[in-house]
């Protein structure tokens, strides 16, 4: 289980460094896609929802610290998005491309909607999505076209993030 954690971690280390420092510097790219969000949404449908919690918490951190964001926003976002992709644990065909493609579609508007919740409680501190922006769109078109890809990249790591199963099921 600590190989598992310690293999997330060091995946979410490389996203997160290739997110802010290289993405979002190009200059001429209106949004970014959000690889941290497919690596927690994948983390959590192959491991569960303690496994998603878990890879959310940590990578909202990493984010806090590299992003301008008020701290503990993105922890708590993709920590709810971890727990929610866990519902899916051992439910969801996660071979199929089309189901990858929805489950990136989903995550990035279960992402939106719950920065949006966060903003109305907040409203000085946190700044949402306009729904109908290009930005959004193009996040939104991003990440679900890139999710069954960085899925596929992250199958090949089974061996090191998913730890073996003990027990009957």
């Amino acid at each position: 289980m600590i190989k598992s954690y310690l293999s997330s971690f060091l995946i979410l280390l490389v996203f997160v460094l290739i997110e802010t420092a290289l993405l979002s510097n190009i200059f001429f790219l209106p949004a970014i896609p959000d690889f941290l969000l497919i690596c927690v949404l994948y983390f959590s449908i192959r491991n569960g929802q303690v496994a998603g919690e878990i890879t959310g918490f940590v990578s909202g951190l990493l984010l806090d610290f590299l992003s301008g964001s008020p701290f503990g926003l993105n922890s708590l976002i993709r920590t709810a998005i971890g727990f929610l992709g866990g519902y899916f644990h051992r439910m969801m065909n996660y071979e199929s491309f089309f189901v990858n493609f929805i489950a990136g579609f989903c995550a990035t508007i279960a992402k939106v909607l719950l920065i949006y919740l966060v903003s109305l409680l907040f409203p000085n501190y946190v700044n949402s999505y306009h729904i109908f922006s290009s930005v959004f769109a193009l996040e939104l078109g991003m990440n679900t076209l890139l999710c069954p890809l960085v899925i596929k990249l992250l199958k090949s790591f089974d061996s090191f993030i998913v730890p073996p199963r003990r027990g009957i099921d």
